[in-house]
């Protein structure tokens, strides 16, 4: 436990779990996206969905969105700032199973026609769990940089993944393997303690089996300050 588990995080909003947690949800996703998002379908669950509105909830996951953390001043105008650059974005019920009460199903389109759906757990504190992306099973915390690989169930895709990884001096710190049925479709979901080169990353898409490839970078991916003001 440090100092932060015990006063909370360094956040805008007066909830840890419905703002923080929230907003970081949404960044996480955004960077998933590698790219600017240009329609976002935000269906809430639970929790978010019954008490989320005097927590701003929905604003926090617009500003997450839009590449805000959760310490930003602008969060209470993120719907004005998604205005301004044409962000189109609308809420629903999501019909989840299994999930955290605190949780948010997020159907993305970005500006290069990229799609990703994504479904997020607030769990307490500012911490998150990435639980699913694109149907299949996740679970991450977005604490670390985080290779996701979805690819057919066949052998030698684990190994040719761990052997890039060791090739290029990447420690693993987590690794999740799991399949929707044998032979079936198959995600690796690995945390590192090294960022992954992005010509590693794009290697790995292009291999026979390999289906999609998903990065999550801890590194910054721009000014957001600049685009958004």
């Amino acid at each position: 436990m440090n100092l932060f588990d015990i006063v909370g995080p360094i956040m805008v909003g007066p909830s840890s779990s419905h703002t923080a947690g929230a907003v970081k949800i949404g960044y996480v996703a955004r960077k998933l996206m590698a790219e600017p998002i240009v329609d976002a379908t935000i269906n809430m669950y639970g929790s978010f969905l019954a008490t989320g509105g005097g927590h701003g909830t929905k604003y926090a996951i617009v500003a997450g969105l839009l590449g805000m953390l959760p310490d930003d001043r602008r969060i209470p105008d993120s719907f004005h700032y998604a205005d301004e650059i044409g962000m189109k974005y609308r809420f629903g019920e999501a019909d989840l199973k299994d999930v955290h009460p605190n949780s948010v199903q997020l159907i993305l389109e970005g500006e290069d026609g990229r799609k990703l759906e994504i479904v997020g757990e607030s769990i307490g504190g500012s911490l998150i769990n990435i639980a699913q992306i694109d149907g299949l099973s996740a679970n991450f915390s977005g604490d670390y940089p985080t290779l996701i690989v979805h690819n057919l169930d066949q052998p030698g895709h684990v190994a040719e993944v761990t052997s890039m990884l060791s090739h290029k001096a990447i420690n693993i710190a987590t690794m999740q393997l799991y399949r929707a049925s044998r032979g079936g479709n198959a995600v690796m979901v690995i945390e590192c303690d090294q960022e992954i080169p992005k010509e590693s990353i794009k290697w790995l898409s292009h291999l026979e089996g390999v289906e999609k490839v998903t990065y999550y970078s801890l590194l910054d991916g721009g000014n957001e300050e600049d685009e958004l003001s």
